[in-house]
């Protein structure tokens, strides 16, 4: 059990950031993981001010760090990092019942439809909370209900998660063509400033 996140995760509870609905307090603070943030960033506080939402991986001179630790891929083939250079890659950690998470995917889903062909490929992590969010199957069906067509690799045992040093649910990386990371949104929101960011890379 990581300790230090356990203690975050129990601070932003007790400061009305980290849970949403009462009911759900004592499973969230058993979990070892922290839960989505995306409310500091919707609310009061911001990416910028906000010492727990720097920007887990370094924009414009670290390259995407490796999947690592996958299960399974659904809707692809194994990918690896190599495979994306000359891509412009958008690659968002989520969970299927992440309330936050869902609020994104109509626009991951449509950027992923509408700039495929120009160069786009969307690697959708999924990093599970709760148990039940590791049954592939209950992902399978999640990726229908939202028409999910790009690859989604299961992130069971959170290697790919702690590769990127990521903290939150949800959390979108943009890489450019040679495979640096050149920008990062957490939560919610930023959705014209996102899709601007992917129309400059694609150049």
């Amino acid at each position: 059990m990581d300790k230090n996140l356990l203690r975050r995760r129990q601070l932003l509870w007790y400061f009305g950031l980290g849970v949403v609905g009462a009911g759900l307090a004592t499973t969230t603070l058993k979990s070892s993981r922290k839960t989505d943030t995306s409310t500091l960033l919707t609310s009061t506080r911001s990416a910028a001010s906000t010492p727990d939402a720097v920007a887990a991986l370094p924009t414009a001179d670290k390259a995407l760090p490796e999947f690592q630790g996958i299960s399974q891929w659904i809707n692809s083939d194994p990918v690896k990092t190599s495979d994306l250079k000359g891509k412009v890659v958008l690659v968002q950690f989520w969970t299927f019942a992440c309330i936050n998470c869902q609020r994104t995917l109509p626009y991951i889903t449509r950027w992923h439809q509408e700039y495929a062909a120009q160069g786009l490929k969307v690697i959708g992590i999924h990093t599970p909370e709760f148990p039940f969010e590791r049954d592939a199957n209950n992902v399978k069906r999640a990726l229908k209900q939202h028409k999910i067509a790009y690859p989604v690799p299961l992130d069971n045992e959170f290697k790919t998660w702690n590769a990127y040093n990521n903290q939150y649910w949800p959390h979108l990386f943009l890489a450019d063509r040679q495979g640096f990371g050149r920008y990062d949104h957490i939560g919610e929101g930023a959705y014209e400033e996102t899709e601007q960011t992917i129309r400059q890379l694609l150049g």
